[in-house]
């Protein structure tokens, strides 16, 4: 918890959008878990910014308000600039999982496409239950390490240097196989 008078951080501004994204839709917490199958009150502790997120658990959100898990992060944050130096690229940990996603070029209002860093620790995965937004454009480059990535029933094993690209309408699941992490641009275009 923030002291009084303190800037809202991002923890306290996502958990605000998460409440705003409900009630515009004018669900309860009863319905959000009925659609996401989190339990309403892990959702209303993340709504009272009591907890952050799994990266699952963004992700089954994003799914139901039709996000990609950039967009949301974007609308947390202030006015973006144009130029977006490496201190001022959000960063979001998932120590659970050993997750770690940079928006390196965080998605803009008219704008389609965004660009992620993500890391991925040896032997963690990472499970989809559906497309942010159905038909979104994905570009997965390898940087360091190996991933595999099943889409469509599909696994993908993706070296350092190779690049895969797809159409996401359903599940997905990334998993590093190891002996070292993998780091991977991920470019996101939206239909």
């Amino acid at each position: 918890m923030r002291e009084p008078g303190a800037p809202a951080g991002v923890d306290d501004r996502l958990a605000a959008r998460l409440g705003m994204l409900r009630a515009e839709r004018g669900w309860s917490l009863e319905e959000l878990s009925r659609r996401t199958g989190v339990s309403r009150s892990t959702l209303s502790r993340l709504e009272r910014a009591e907890l952050s997120p799994t990266t699952v658990v963004l992700g089954q959100l994003c799914t139901v308000y039709g996000r990609t898990m950039s967009r949301l992060l974007l609308e947390v944050e202030a006015e973006p600039p144009q130029l977006v130096t490496a201190a001022r690229q959000p960063v979001w940990r998932d120590e659970r999982t050993g997750f770690v996603r940079r928006s390196v070029s965080p998605p803009h209002p008219g704008l389609r496409a965004e660009v992620i860093e993500g890391t991925l620790d040896a032997g963690a995965s990472l499970s989809y239950e559906n497309a942010p937004v159905p038909g979104v454009e994905q570009h997965i480059w390898v940087l360091e390490g190996t991933v595999e990535i099943t889409v469509e029933g599909t696994v993908h094993t993706v070296h350092e240097g190779d690049c895969l690209r797809f159409r996401l309408r359903g599940p997905s699941h990334f998993r590093c196989p190891g002996p070292s992490r993998v780091r991977y641009a991920l470019m996101i275009v939206l239909p």
